[in-house]
């Protein structure tokens, strides 16, 4: 579905923003255009890519007139900007909100106004239950993705709004991965929060696939949940110890806002949550009845029961050697 189409990404100079890129380009894809504020990585986006189908857009979402500026023309979305670091979002929630809600709004309003066809907005664990302001405001973004086709008459417009949450990405920028290596590469120390924290965690190509397809056979107003694997960070220490023996451990402890296990779904959504065997579904109750939602997949779905949290704590866990070539991996691409 994606020959030929005009898809603009949001937040396009980010790590995902990037892999997403080169993905899209080798299906053929007529124009991708890159909306960022960031002008020094567009520039060096566009060295490092050089392909006439990218179109670099400075710009901001909370700029609803650019936005709209920004669309015309545009077959799909993927909206991948936000404000993502917890501890400066905490200082700075007001900014959060501007991005990650009313910029999140403005961009549902441009995609009608310009009647794209598809809007993918990319969400995380950290919105389910979310203990820190990051979460919280990329939970009010998933509202407003699942709830913008209430809206609208179908009548007068086609645009399909869909969400997908997953968790870490592993050996992204930020992530603990490169965090480490660029702490041990300093001074051969490495700072752990808390050695009983588990994470979800899912590679970059994977988490690509599943935003592909999840464009090319989501619903609208549903958010999708890749079935995922999960790390300890004992055993991330542990992989690191044994690359790097002489590197030195420091506890610091949980910091503000943050879980020590995350959760993609919670027990209260499980109520409205199925299984589509690679990945699971959250439907909304308020947009459709669960004897449509299964008549909408033809049978091939399955109601999880209730009260099954989908947390980082209770999945299978990463082995210390795969966290080990990952590593080796990550090391290489720095």
């Amino acid at each position: 579905m994606f020959k030929n189409k005009r898809i603009l990404i949001t937040g396009g100079t980010g790590s995902l923003g990037q892999a997403l890129t080169k993905k899209l380009l080798k299906l053929d894809v007529d124009t991708i255009r890159i909306l960022s504020r960031n002008e020094s990585k567009q520039v060096d986006m566009n060295e490092e890519f050089n392909d006439d189908r990218l179109r670099f857009l400075i710009g901001d979402i909370r700029d609803k007139e650019r936005l709209i500026k920004s669309l015309e023309d545009i077959d799909i979305i993927f909206h991948a900007a936000a404000l993502k670091h917890v501890p400066v979002i905490e200082y700075n929630p007001f900014e959060a909100i501007k991005t990650n809600v009313i910029g999140s709004q403005n961009i549902i309003d441009a995609a009608v106004a310009q009647d794209v066809k598809k809007v993918i907005c990319i969400g995380t664990d950290k919105s389910v239950s979310p203990l820190n302001t990051y979460g919280a405001t990329k939970l009010l973004m998933e509202k407003l993705f699942v709830t913008a086709n209430n809206f609208l008459s179908k009548e007068k417009h086609s645009t399909e709004f869909i969400a997908v949450r997953y968790g870490n990405v592993f050996g992204s920028s930020g992530s603990i991965i490169p965090k480490f290596l660029e702490q041990i590469k300093k001074d051969k120390k490495i700072t752990v929060t808390d050695k009983n924290m588990t994470r979800f965690s899912i590679r970059m190509d994977k988490a690509l696939n599943f935003i592909l397809d999840c464009t090319e056979s989501g619903k609208p107003s549903e958010i999708y949940i890749p079935k995922m694997e999960a790390y300890t960070i004992s055993d991330i220490v542990q992989a690191f110890q044994n690359l790097y023996p002489n590197a030195e451990m420091e506890t610091i402890g949980i910091r503000p806002g943050e879980k020590l296990h995350e959760v993609l779904i919670s027990e209260e959504e499980s109520r409205d949550a199925w299984d589509l065997g690679d990945k699971f579904m959250i439907s909304n109750p308020n947009w459709i009845s669960d004897k449509k939602v299964a008549e909408s997949y033809n049978g091939n779905i399955k109601k999880i029961s209730y009260n099954n949290e989908y947390s980082s704590e209770n999945v299978e866990k990463m082995s210390t050697d795969e966290i080990q070539n990952l590593i080796i991996e990550s090391k290489k691409q720095i």
